[in-house]
């Protein structure tokens, strides 16, 4: 519904340049032409006053998305310190893995080292049992009953010590090796593990960050694009309505200056018309019909006469006797079409707008209830009907007072 109410105030130039022409300075003037103009105004103030209207509303959701953009730069700024955090110990968390994986390579290198020394080991075990196999070592008697001398035992019994001594160390080396290959792999296992959880906790981190900021930079944008969007349909709307301001000074001018030749024009036909009638009853209606639009304010401009419904064709009657003082049809008039102003004092007239054809004449002197015209549509008018006017010395008053 707000999007029809700014389109529609968008587009009301467009249709105010078609309906609200500016009076020339040379155009003839007379009562009904006033009114005319008067209307014409209301229409623009109307118009104004749905510009401005939409003013505030676009002001209104400007002024909203400015805030929201705000709180959104807001956020992500915060962003941005909590993703240099997150780089920062991402930064930390590489340095760690670089150093994992030197520790991994060194490690590695270990345990092929360790695994080539085992393979050594094994092998000098394997082939020091096939010659204690092969050899049979000899007991304790056969070394004693061999030696030629208490020397040569000690010298044999030594000899055998070393030869068990070395057995019992390969025995160990060997064991031993393939302990540390064992814890070697294990520690493998478990630095490899650490690096796959490091890398995933950071990268999961960093992608998180990375998704709800991009979502928050995407809304920023979508926010600055409708807010540029609106801002410009304000500049128009503003510019649109400065310009209708502008028509109506015209307009009100012009006013101004076809009320000041009315009243010259009465005062020039003052001579030759009756004393003033003044009070409720003194007028006729000048027309039968429903009474569908009062004398009074509308969007802060008068509305200076009285609408009354008929059909096309319905007599329209003088409201009192007089001369008739300005006669205009529709291509002179402009929106009040065929139009007459019959003068009946030197300071009360009465107007007649939008008949469909004349019944008078230019200078005729008229009888109260006389014939001098007939209800129409020409002008801008939306229907059948008479508007009258009634004005003391050129200002309108409401005609209700007279009849």
């Amino acid at each position: 519904m707000r999007a029809r109410v700014l389109l529609a105030a968008v587009a009301l130039p467009l249709v105010l340049w078609a309906v609200i022409p500016l009076v020339s300075s040379g155009a003839p003037s007379s009562p009904s032409k006033l009114s005319d103009l008067e209307r014409r105004i209301d229409r623009a103030r109307e118009k104004i006053g749905r510009k401005k209207g939409a003013e505030r509303t676009l002001s209104t959701e400007i002024a909203g998305y400015s805030r929201r953009i705000g709180r959104l730069q807001g956020r992500i700024s915060t962003l941005g310190g909590r993703q240099e955090r997150i780089e920062a110990d991402l930064r930390r968390k590489q340095a760690e893995l670089e150093r994992l994986r030197g520790e991994l390579r060194s490690e590695r290198a270990r345990l092929v080292r360790l695994r080539r020394r085992l393979a050594e080991t094994r092998r000098l075990l394997r082939t020091r049992l096939v010659e204690i196999y092969k050899a049979e070592a000899p007991d304790l008697v056969t070394v004693v009953l061999n030696s030629d001398g208490f020397a040569d035992l000690l010298e044999r019994g030594e000899f055998i010590k070393r030869i068990s001594a070395q057995d019992r160390t390969v025995v160990v080396i060997v064991r031993e090796a393939k302990a540390e290959a064992v814890r070697t792999e294990e520690r493998l296992d478990r630095l490899e593990r650490r690096q796959q959880r490091v890398t995933a906790q950071v990268q999961e981190r960093r992608d998180q960050v990375a998704g709800v900021k991009l979502e928050l930079i995407g809304t920023r944008v979508g926010y600055a694009r409708t807010k540029s969007g609106k801002a410009a349909a304000l500049g128009k709307v503003t510019g649109d309505r400065r310009r209708l301001e502008q028509h109506v000074d015209g307009l009100e001018a012009a006013s101004r200056r076809i009320q000041g030749q009315l009243q010259s024009a009465q005062r020039q036909n003052a001579g030759s018309l009756g004393p003033a009638r003044q009070g409720s009853g003194s007028f006729v209606w000048p027309v039968n019909g429903a009474f569908t639009s009062p004398f009074g304010q509308r969007w802060g401009r008068l509305h200076a006469g009285i609408d009354i419904a008929a059909p096309e064709g319905t007599p329209i009657r003088a409201a009192d006797s007089g001369r008739v003082v300005l006669m205009q049809g529709t291509g002179a008039s402009g929106g009040y079409g065929n139009y007459t102003c019959v003068q009946h004092t030197a300071s009360m007239s009465s107007c007649y707008a939008h008949q469909s054809r004349f019944g008078t004449s230019q200078g005729a002197n008229v009888s109260k209830g006389q014939v001098i015209g007939a209800v129409g549509n020409t002008g801008n008018s939306f229907g059948a009907h008479l508007h009258f006017e009634v004005r003391i010395n050129g200002s309108p008053v409401d005609p209700m007072g007279y009849l």
